[in-house]
This record gives structure tokens, sequence and C-alpha cells, in this order.
């Protein structure tokens, strides 16, 4: 018996099975298809810059910008009207604010706050802010914890985090995501957030973050690349390690995480299917800078068609399981979906 038989698939003795039957019509297609990509699947990660009608290039992005706050809001309305949910904010700090200690982190009037507070000025609760918990921005060692003679101190950090959360919240935001990679700071930050009134602030963990190499042109966008000193591998994950990602997602939720991230996105589709499976909670996937600029660049050369490309690497994402993603195609994409 051939194993390509109906009998050996385990249909039975049903003739000339072919599954292109049901390809063969867009309408079919579209009534069998197992996935599906919307807008309200996205989240757009903005940086903001100082200043007042700014918008400055991302040189290993094209086509994203550094934005002043007020054109931050105006994206975050653009946001809202293609679907988009949520927007993720990301401070391009300036090389002066920039400490050992990341106090710029615990201003209350820093380019984040502030930027908050004018989004939800105009928008209210119609769109989700999300704010970055993590030191790097501010950094002068361009690492997400505090340093000491070349170490990371974890539980030194987590202190700093957990008033940074909290400065975040009064400024309004809506969500939380501990990019940091610290053990034990979920719980630190919940107790921090709940101590202040703030129960009703939610926390997006960035539960299985990678030692990446695809993080460059983040790092270019925040400024915080050329400060960075050595590597972050002692706290970010293995990429060799899968099993790990999930101990890490086990640990966070059982703290208090509301949400999860897995970071980078494509290369780790397969955690991305092992924590959604495992757990069953929101996980989400960000597609980072480095897959951006990838795409963006074989697009620019005509070697993909970019819009085609786009959608069928968010697509993937929903496949692998992903509830929502993070991704600097955000706005592309929604309208494409929109189209």
């Amino acid at each position: 018996m051939s194993t390509s038989s109906p009998t050996a698939l385990g249909l039975g003795a049903f003739p000339d099975v072919r599954l292109r039957r049901t390809r063969a019509h867009p309408w079919c297609r579209r009534m069998v298809r197992e996935n599906a990509l919307t807008p309200a699947d996205l989240i757009w990660p903005l940086f903001v810059l100082d200043g007042d009608n700014q918008r400055d290039p991302v040189a290993s992005m094209p086509g994203v910008e550094r934005l002043s706050i007020d054109l931050i809001v105006k994206a975050a309305g653009e946001a809202k009207a293609l679907g988009i949910p949520a927007i993720a904010l990301f401070p391009y700090t300036r090389p002066k604010d920039k400490t050992p200690d990341a106090g710029e982190a615990l201003n209350g009037d820093n380019l984040v706050c502030r930027a908050v507070r004018a989004i939800k000025d105009a928008l209210g609760d119609d769109l989700g802010v999300i704010c970055d918990v993590a030191l790097d921005p501010y950094n002068s060692d361009g690492h997400d914890g505090l340093v000491q003679d070349g170490l990371i101190l974890n539980d030194e950090t987590i202190q700093v985090l957990c008033r940074q959360a909290v400065v975040q919240a009064r400024a309004g935001c809506d969500v939380v995501a501990p990019s940091d990679m610290m053990d034990g700071r979920i719980q630190a930050v919940r107790r921090a957030l709940d101590a202040d009134g703030f129960q009703h602030v939610q926390i997006l963990s960035y539960a299985a973050k990678y030692a990446s190499c695809f993080y460059g042109p983040f790092r270019d966008a925040v400024g915080s690349g050329g400060a960075l000193n050595g590597d972050k591998k002692t706290y970010q994950m293995d990429p060799a390690n899968s099993a790990e990602a999930v101990r890490e997602v086990a640990l966070d939720l059982a703290e208090g995480a509301d949400m999860v991230i897995v970071k980078p996105g494509l290369p780790y589709l397969d955690i991305v299917r092992t924590i959604k499976d495992t757990f069953a909670v929101p996980t989400f996937a960000y597609q980072v800078s480095g897959e951006y600029a990838m795409i963006q660049a074989a697009a620019g050369n005509g070697w993909l068609d970019g819009d085609a490309a786009t959608l069928e690497s968010l697509l993937a994402f929903k496949r692998a399981g992903a509830d929502g993603i993070l991704s600097y195609f955000a706005p592309t994409a929604a309208r494409l979906l929109n189209a």
C-alpha cells in the first residue's frame, strides 16, 4: 500500500482525495483558511524624540523615524484610525541624560511620561499605551540593568524598575512591559504597582527574550548601541535553548504577568508555539528591528515583494499561535488589510 494513499493517511477507503479542490477558488480558500491576520493583532512600536515637529530617520530601519511628542500623538491617532489597538513607546534619550544609575528613567517628566500624558489627553482610552520597563535607554553602559565592575546587579536593578513602572503608571500608561530579563522582577513590579493603587495596570512580560543579534537597529533607534559595553548574554536567553523559555514563562506567570512576549519573532516561532500550547495565556511576539530591516532591505533592492512579504511574515506569527505582534510594519500592514 502506498504511504500516500487515503487509507494510509487514516482517511478510510475514499477514492481520489485531492486537497487542491479546496484551493481552486478564492472564495473557498477564504472559507477554509485556518488563521487570519487583522489590524487588531498588531502593536506599533514608536520612538519618542525631544523637541517639536521633529522627525529623525533611523538609518538602519528604512521607513522608521524617531518622532517628537506632537507627532507621536498624531501617529497614535493614525493607529486608532487604522484599527491598531495599542502602541508601544521607546525613548531616544540624549547622551547627557544617560547616567550609571539610569536616573532619567525615574523622572516623571521624561520623554515617555510626557508622551503618555499627551496621548491620553488626546485619545483617552481609545488606544492602549504600552511602556517599556528597562534601563538601557537611560543607562550610560547601555545595559538593561545597573552595572558594577562589569556585573549586572539583578536585585538592585529590580528596585529601580519598580520605581520606573510606577512613574509610567502615574503618567497614565495602560500596560508596563518589563523587557530587562532580571530574575524576579515581575513579582516586584506587580507589588509596587498594587501598593501605589495601580491594580488595573497590566504587565506584559518579555518572558522569553533572547540575546540576539537581531536587535542592532533598535539599539541605534534608542541610542543605546554605541553605549553598550560588552553584551547581554548573562541575563538574556541563549538562542540555543527552548526548554529554558518554558521555565522563564512559567516563573513570570507565577509572579503575576498578565501576558508574555517572545522576542525575537520569526527565528523563534517554535518558542511561540510551545509557549501558547503549554500555558494557553495571551502570547505575543516581537518582530524585531533586524527582522524588519532585512525585509525592507530585500524589498528596497527588488528582491522581494515588500507588501506580500510583510503580510506573510506577520501571518506566520498567527499560525504559530501568537495573539498579537509588535511590528514596525503595523501601519503598513493595517493599511493593506483595510484596503
